[in-house]
Formats: structure tokens, C-alpha cells, sequence
């Protein structure tokens, strides 16, 4: 498992050990889910993932929803595939919840009324990212850290069960079957400075004109625009925004974002399987190479 905050570099780490292994790679990005949401949630591109097999990528429409629980059993059976197939899986990416649905286990989510979610969806739409936290502050603080989809899920359940969903993990996990060693990518301080350059590349490459294409064919209420930025872009191709006030606005919702994955990850995860690696150092490339030798070591063993 390659992970890390957003615009660490993992990708590039992993496309770089999968060049020179027999691997695939498993996308545990929330965002990276959604079909035509290309640019801004920084998809491999098309020649990337002719070199090496993605999986993971534009498997949902806009409108679905993904949860952590249909993302880990979809990325069960993609190991278990990648495996027949002689090659080497490797899951990369930043969402917390997904790696903790893979590794710790699913848990079984009580029935939902389907008129009474979608009147609730349509009411929480409304709110902005501050009220949903202190809606989750009041209604299972455990999870109101979390990024928006994960808090509009808390107060859902909580409002439709009278349950916590912190609880519901608790009480009703199921077992997993799988373990996990973690290449935690990092590169300290300077990843301010690569959150910025990233996202000037992405209003470069075209990211603006993708949001105007995507505003012709998805609903201003669809899960999608939950990914960082694109609530934000639609904003300002309606006009409320100006492209500097836009890029401001971005750039401050991705380092908040970066900065609560590096808080779940330094709290989340078990301290004896992460290896570190700073992706600026002139040595990362053979530390990558020894954590992955090193890994293959202890699944031949057992260990």
C-alpha cells in the first residue's frame, strides 16, 4: 500500500516500481471513482495506463455513490484477479476510509429508507463543509474530522438509524482478509509548494473547461462535485467567482484536506508496518525499491 497526503507524489512512486515489477496498480482514491472527472482529481493518464494496468479508475457515474464498504469489496476481488494473473498488486492512494475497509474490515450498515435518504440528500446539498462538520460534532464526533462525503455519511446514517457510524464499526465489523504494508510518501514541508504547482498545471492543462463540459451532463447535486475543487471551478464558470478568487479557494480546500490526511494517517495506522519515504530525497528511488523487495520477502514467508 503506497500512501500519502494529496500531490505527495505516490503515483509517481508507484508507476516507477511498477515499471520494473509485474504489478498492478489499485486506485484507493475517492474521487478517482467518478467517470469524467479527469484533471482535477489527477488521474493516470491514458499512456500511463497503457504502460501499466490501473484498476480502481471510472467505475462509477457521477450520481452513484461509492462508499468505503463497495470500494474494499471491489478491491478484494481486484487483488484476488491481479494475483491469478501472475502480477503484483499495489494499492495507492489517500483515502483513509477506504484502506480502513480493506485492512480492518466492512461492517454491516443497517437498511435505509430510500425516500427518507434522498430527501436528506437533498437538504444536506445545501449546507457548506462547517456546518456539515458541526452537524457531525454534535451527532458522532468521532468522524467530524473527516472530508465532506465522509461527514454527509455520518449524518446520515446517525439521523436514519438514531446510531453513530463510528459505533456501527465498531459493533458490527466484519473480519478482512487481508494485511497491509505501508510506503507512507511525504516530502515534509515543501508539500505547500507541490500542492500549488500541482493545481496551476491542472487550471493549465484544462480543468476549467473540463468542469463547463461536465456542467452540460451532471447535476449540480451529484456526489461528484464533492471532490476537492470542483464544487469550487462549477462555482466560478456560473460566475461567482473570479479565476483568482477560484484558485485561492482551491488551493486553501486542498492543503485542509492534505493536512487531515496526514493526520489519519499518523493516527490510524500501525506504526510497525509504515516505512516512510520522502519523495524529494536524492536516495528514493532504491528506498522504494528496498520497502517493496522487502515486502515481497514477507508475503513468500508468511510473515
Amino acid at each position: 500500500m503506497i500512501c500519502g497526503p494529496t500531490a505527495a507524489g505516490k503515483s509517481a512512486v508507484a508507476m516507477w516500481l511498477a515499471e520494473r515489477e509485474r504489478t498492478t496498480i489499485i486506485s484507493a482514491d475517492s474521487r478517482q471513482v467518478y467517470r469524467g472527472f479527469d484533471i482535477g482529481t489527477a488521474k493516470p493518464t491514458a499512456e500511463e495506463r497503457a504502460r501499466v494496468p490501473h484498476l480502481g479508475i471510472d467505475i462509477a457515474q457521477p450520481t452513484e455513490r461509492c462508499s468505503a464498504a463497495s470500494w474494499a469489496e471491489h478491491a478484494s476481488a481486484w487483488i484476488e484477479s491481479t494475483r491469478r494473473e501472475g502480477r503484483d498488486p499495489i494499492i495507492v492512494g489517500g483515502t483513509g476510509l477506504y484502506l480502513r475497509a480493506l485492512f480492518e474490515g466492512l461492517f454491516d450498515e443497517p437498511p435505509l429508507d430510500a425516500a427518507s435518504r434522498r430527501s436528506l440528500e437533498r437538504a444536506l446539498a445545501t449546507l457548506d463543509i462547517r456546518e456539515l462538520r458541526r452537524w457531525a460534532i454534535a451527532l458522532d464526533p468521532d468522524r467530524s474530522h473527516l472530508g465532506r462525503t465522509q461527514l454527509l455519511r455520518a449524518i446520515e446514517i446517525a439521523l436514519l438509524t438514531g446510531r453513530r457510524m463510528s459505533e456501527l464499526h465498531r459493533e458490527r465489523a466484519r473480519p478482512t482478509r487481508w494485511r497491509a504494508r505501508y510506503l507512507l510518501v511525504d516530502p515534509g514541508p515543501s508539500l505547500a509548494e507541490r500542492i500549488a504547482a500541482r493545481l496551476d498545471g491542472m487550471l493549465d492543462d484544462g480543468w476549467p473547461r473540463e468542469v463547463e463540459r461536465l456542467m452540460n451532463t451532471v447535476p449540480a447535486t451529484a456526489l461528484a462535485w464533492n471532490a476537492t475543487g470542483y464544487d469550487i471551478l462549477r462555482r466560478m464558470e456560473l460566475g461567482e467567482l473570479t479565476l483568482d478568487a477560484a484558485r485561492q479557494a482551491v488551493l486553501i480546500q486542498t492543503r485542509q484536506y492534505a493536512k487531515r490526511q496526514r493526520t489519519w494517517f499518523r493516527h490510524q495506522l500501525p506504526a510497525d508496518a509504515v516505512t516512510r519515504l520522502d519523495p524529494t530525497v536524492p536516495t528514493w528511488q532504491s528506498e522504494a525499491s528496498a520497502w517493496s523487495q522487502s515486502v515481497r520477502q514477507l508475503r513468500d514467508t508468511g510473515a
